[in-house]
């Protein structure tokens, strides 16, 4: 009988031995994870979890019976320490694990500071697993001095939930203005705005020198030559792509793991899908950080794994939430050399174009705009600039026009 086996139990490798197991497969397989939670959600936190709205078990994906219930063996708390391609097998510690055919859904380590400026000091952290957020959270509380490092969507979501719990916040960022690398000055400044009319500092284009302090951190140098006190630091400057197992197996890599549009990898017996995974897109090759991409290309992935020989064909969607303001995201901005700015009564949303192809729109609390710019862009149709910027234009007549 065959038997698949998944490295990584995150949102991808979730989705990929559901997937299996709801289109038949009758095999066996086995999903390992290095932690001890079994699959769960990561967008909630740093919101709800670190706020403590949401319990640890509502962070789960399904309930831990269901993979037993579903002869899926769930391997927690363990760790792959190799691949063996000719044998096929995975090597954890002294057990080895055969497989048919293998899926890496590694996902993404987030980056951290370099102890040389004292990244390793007790009281600095990440944001990516639920033991980061277990040691952060006693932190988090009123009249405390927190310095967050890096302006992307992690770090301002960090920072929103840490001044919604009273806490002193200053935000840093080196390039020239927060989300420099996602989006369009115009979101950009909204969210600037956003955070200082809740009372937190953004110093862009700033960056950190070092972190001091003895048993644990206790203030800031910034590159600009200030100081700051400060009882915790949290670290958002970007992920990188879960890529040693892949490389130590000879696989190979191109911004992550390489795969074709089937989303197998330069071995015929080894897939890849979520975080790590970079596949064609258009004229060259993409990699997605997003839930959504997480769960479609792990079905894709599991469908083709059965043999159904389709291309991934992503139609990305992304969204953050940040105090009482959501935003939406449909698309990928790159190559946009025009903005389209839609205000109506409390929504907004900017739209963005290459020349007359539309692109991707930011919808900040306007669900209405995402939906109709989602649809659109699954369409592969292009609305009319006026129109949108038009309050009075009914959106969904763009979907006809």
């Amino acid at each position: 009988m065959s038997h698949i086996v998944v490295i990584g139990a995150g949102q991808a490798g979730a989705a990929l031995v559901a997937k299996l197991r709801s289109s038949g497969f009758a095999g066996d397989i086995t999903l390992i994870g290095e932690e001890s939670a079994p699959p769960y959600q990561r967008p909630p936190l740093s919101k709800g979890y670190l706020l403590g709205e949401m319990t640890r078990e509502r962070l789960f994906l399904r309930p831990e019976s269901y993979y037993a219930e579903n002869g899926i063996a769930l391997r927690l708390g363990q760790t792959v320490t190799a691949i063996d391609t000719r044998q096929r097998t995975v090597i954890l510690g002294d057990d080895v694990i055969a497989y048919d055919q293998l899926a890496l859904t590694t996902g993404s380590t987030p980056r951290r500071l370099p102890a040389a400026i004292g990244g390793d000091l007790p009281g600095v952290h990440v944001v990516r697993t639920l033991a980061d957020v277990d040691a952060m959270a006693p932190g988090v509380t009123a009249g405390r001095r927190v310095l967050i490092v890096g302006g992307g969507y992690i770090g301002l979501e960090a920072a929103a939930v840490c001044a919604k719990n009273g806490m002193q916040v200053t935000l840093v960022e080196m390039a020239e203005r927060i989300l420099q690398r996602v989006a369009c000055p115009q979101t950009s400044a909204y969210f600037r705005d956003l955070h200082a009319a809740h009372g937190v500092d953004i110093r862009e284009g700033v960056g950190l020198t070092r972190l001091t302090g003895e048993a644990r951190v206790s203030g800031a140098v910034l590159s600009d030559g200030s100081e700051l006190a400060l009882d915790m630091v949290i670290v958002g400057v970007g992920i990188v792509p879960a890529t040693g197992l892949a490389e130590a197996a000879g696989l190979d890599l191109d911004n992550g793991i390489e795969t074709d549009a089937h989303g197998r990898t330069s071995d015929p017996h080894i897939w890849a899908a979520g975080d790590a995974a970079s596949f064609p897109h258009k004229s060259g090759r993409i990699r997605l950080e997003s839930v959504q991409n997480a769960i479609d290309q792990a079905e894709c992935v599991a469908a083709n794994m059965m043999g159904a020989g389709e291309d991934y064909r992503p139609e990305p969607w992304f969204w953050s939430d940040q105090y009482d303001t959501k935003l939406q995201i449909a698309g990928l901005n790159t190559g946009y050399n025009e903005i389209v700015t839609r205000k109506t009564g409390d929504t907004l949303s900017f739209w963005y174009f290459a020349g007359e192809s539309f692109l991707a729109v930011d919808a900040i609390n306007d669900p209405r705009g995402y939906m109709v710019g989602k649809r659109l862009l699954s369409m592969g149709k292009s609305p009319v600039k006026a129109a949108v910027a038009d309050p009075a234009t009914d959106l969904k007549a763009l979907l006809k026009a």
